[in-house]
Formats: C-alpha cells, structure tokens, sequence
C-alpha cells in the first residue's frame, strides 16, 4: 500500500478527513446551473376533493385548446378533478376554460415546469390517482378509465410494479412503432426512410421521431388514413382484450397517470435545471430515472390511442400549420 493509499484510508476513517474529501468534492465539481427560484403561485380552487386529478400544463398553445380541452371535457369522468396550470404566465383564455368546466387553475410566477406540477398535486390532498396531461395531447374515449384499470391490473395481476402507465401515443419514440406494428403499416413506414426504425429516447439516436416534421404527418395519416382518425384506432383497439407492453427506454410523459404514493417515494419533481432554465424535461428524466432504477416499469396500454400533435423546434411549428390545415381531422368526432 503506497503512502497515498494509506493516508487516504486513515481519512476516511476519520470525521476530520471525511469533511475534508467532501469539502474538495464540492470545491471541484462543475458549476451548478441552477437559479434562485420565485415561489410564489396563484391558486383558483373548484376541486371537489375527488381521490382522482387531473393535471393539465399548458399556455403557449393557444391554436390547439378548443379541441383539445374540448376532448378532456367530453372524456373526463365526472370524479375526477381537473387543474390546468400555467408556468410563469397567467393566460385569461385559460382561466375562462377552466371556469366554464368547473375546473381549477394554477400559475406559478416563476416558469419551472416541475415547480408548476408539485404545487398542483400539493393543493389537491385528496388525490391519489394523478393523470397528467401536456396541451397537445388529444384523448379518447375511454383514456382515463382504461388507463387507471391498466395500472391496477398490472399491480395486482401481473409480476409488474408500475412506475405509470401511458397510451398508446403516435407520435412518440416508443409508441409509434408499437403503433404502425399494429396497424400493419412496418414496412411502408420503413420504406420511407425517415428513421432507423429503432426503439430510442429521442435524445441519442433516431432523433427523427423528435425533430422531422415528415414523421409527425406520416403518424397523422398523411399518406395512410388509418393512421389519421385516432378516435377509430381507439375504438378498434378498444374491442381488444385489455393489451399492455413495457418500454424499455426513458418515455416521453405528455400524457400519464401515476400515484400520489410514486411522486412522494420519488421525492416530488425536481426543481433543478438539466434541461435549460425552465427545467424542462427534468421531470421526465427524473420518473424515468425512478422506474429504470426501483425495479418499477413504464407501462404502455395498448387498447387507447391519444394524438401527440409533435415535440418541440421546426416539427411543432410545422405541426401547428398542419393542424390548422386538418382541424376537422382533430375534432371530437360528431357523436360526442
């Protein structure tokens, strides 16, 4: 044993050299990026203390809210609580939404969009049951309900402990291909070349699924209209015996439902900044990073389709325009 090896070991025994190590860990560590945050927040309460919330984040969307509310409003079963939150803005279109349903709203003065999702589930107390749901997610019949009898028999009746449970999403890095599986349509996708056809987070490879606005209008039905009425698809899938599968790879959660239980075992979203300075994605990172490393998994129900519109940068921008293009396409069909 060198020198070295044994002052270091006479350290760690010590109170002193531990104090010592810990302290040049920190003088050494790279610089924190994170801020002072403003935790101040604005609260309009019209919950009923329902065990079931839903959580909505939205405000910089405003071309999709008539359809997209219009859909949670139609779906939502009538116990479950339903909250829209603004980070760091007040939207008064969207306190007027959430007046004229019975809904409540939240603003935080500071944009952090974990920061937004704690204080939400901290002033419903009762709830237990957690959907949340970003504002380009378009639901179906039957999301909520099948999405809570998805968790609970995979807790009960599978070798499974769920982290949260997902839909069906189409433009998604794991529920597209699950998706064109499904629908027969591999191989025509395939051959278009715009992605690898692999599995993948979004971040490290096949980023197509992210930024390519071509692979947002292919799952839109662009060229196959099967693909094109997410309603059908959910009602097709919906005859099937309930179908789950898990993925193997950080998800994207635009549309979830957890526990009260998950989010206090995983020491609520954290108000860090990996992200960028409004911390976006950490809340991802961090219950993917719950699931992959407490032996818990991310269920994905096979039976409900909901409609992602696009991620973020030029596929959003270009996804906007074929929405407004397609609106008819995205609106609650006319039975409801």
């Amino acid at each position: 044993m060198t020198l070295k090896e044994k002052l270091f070991g006479a350290m760690v025994g010590s109170r002193v050299g531990h104090a010592i190590i810990a302290a040049n860990r920190d003088f050494n560590a790279p610089p924190s990026n994170e801020r002072q945050l403003n935790y101040d927040y604005s609260f309009t309460d019209r919950s009923t203390g329902s065990d079931k919330l839903c959580i909505i984040l939205a405000g910089y969307k405003p071309e999709l809210w008539d359809v997209v509310f219009g859909r949670i409003a139609a779906f939502i079963p009538a116990d479950v609580d339903v909250c829209i939150m603004t980070s760091g803005l007040v939207n008064e279109r969207l306190q007027q939404i959430a007046e004229e349903h019975s809904w409540s709203y939240l603003s935080t003065a500071d944009n952090h969009l974990c920061l937004v999702q704690n204080y939400a589930i901290e002033c419903h107390p009762q709830a237990q049951w957690i959907y949340k749901l970003d504002e380009d997610m378009f639901v179906t019949d039957g999301f909520f309900e099948k999405m809570l009898e998805t968790y609970e028999h995979v807790h009960e009746d599978t070798i499974y402990e769920p982290a949260f449970v997902a839909p069906l999403i189409n433009v998604n890095c794991y529920g597209h291909l699950r998706l064109l599986e499904k629908c027969g349509l591999t191989e025509d996708f395939r051959a278009t070349g715009l992605t690898n056809m692999k599995l993948t987070d979004g971040l490290h490879h096949s980023v197509e699924v992210l930024q390519d606005p071509r692979v947002a209008r292919y799952l839109w039905g662009e060229s196959q209209p099967v693909l094109a009425d997410i309603d059908a698809l959910t009602s097709r899938f919906s005859e099937e015996p309930l179908s789950f599968s898990i993925c193997p790879t950080r998800f994207s959660i635009g549309a979830i439902l957890f526990t009260r239980e998950a989010w206090e075992d995983f020491g609520h979203f954290p108000l860090t900044f990996v992200g960028g300075p409004y911390g976006l994605g950490d809340d991802e990172e961090h219950i993917c990073h719950y699931a992959t490393f407490t032996g818990r998994v991310m269920v994905v129900n096979e039976n409900v389709v909901v409609g992602h519109l696009g991620y973020g940068g030029a596929q959003t921008a270009e996804m906007v325009k074929y929405f407004a293009e397609h609106k008819a396409q995205f609106e609650l069909p006319a039975t409801h």
